[in-house]
C-alpha cells in the first residue's frame, strides 16, 4: 500500500460516494464520509476504524466548516476531497497537501 491518505467524500450516503469510499477503506485510507444523515452513511459504507460518518449539506456552510472541522480533529488533516453530490454537474476529485489548502492551490484529478 501507498502512504496512508486523508479523504474527505461528500455525497458518501449512497452510489458512486460509497463505492469510492469502499474502495479507499479497502486500501487503508481513512474516510471523512458525508451526507445528510451520517447514520445512513454509515450503514452504507459499513463500520470500520477508520471512517468518520458525518453529517453534511453542501447547501450549508456551516455543515461544511463543520465537517471539515471534525475531520481534522479525528485524523489530523485531509488530503483529499471528493465532491459527489446529486446535481447536472459530474462529480469532482481534488488533491492538496493539507486541510485549509486554498482552492487555487488544489489539483483537479
Amino acid at each position: 500500500m501507498t502512504e496512508k491518505k486523508v479523504w474527505l467524500i461528500t455525497g458518501a450516503g449512497r452510489g458512486l460516494g460509497v463505492h469510492i469510499a469502499r474502495a479507499a477503506l479497502s486500501t487503508g485510507h481513512a474516510i471523512a464520509a458525508t451526507g445528510r444523515d451520517a447514520a445512513k452513511v454509515a450503514v452504507a459504507v459499513g463500520e470500520h476504524d477508520n471512517l468518520l460518518a458525518i453529517t453534511l449539506d453542501v447547501t450549508r456552510p456551516q455543515d461544511a466548516e463543520a465537517a471539515v472541522e471534525a475531520a481534522v480533529a479525528k485524523f489530523g488533516r485531509i488530503e483529499i476531497l471528493s465532491e459527489l453530490r446529486r446535481s447536472s454537474r459530474p462529480g469532482r476529485v481534488w488533491m492538496g497537501s493539507r486541510a485549509g489548502t486554498p482552492p487555487s492551490s488544489l489539483k483537479r484529478l
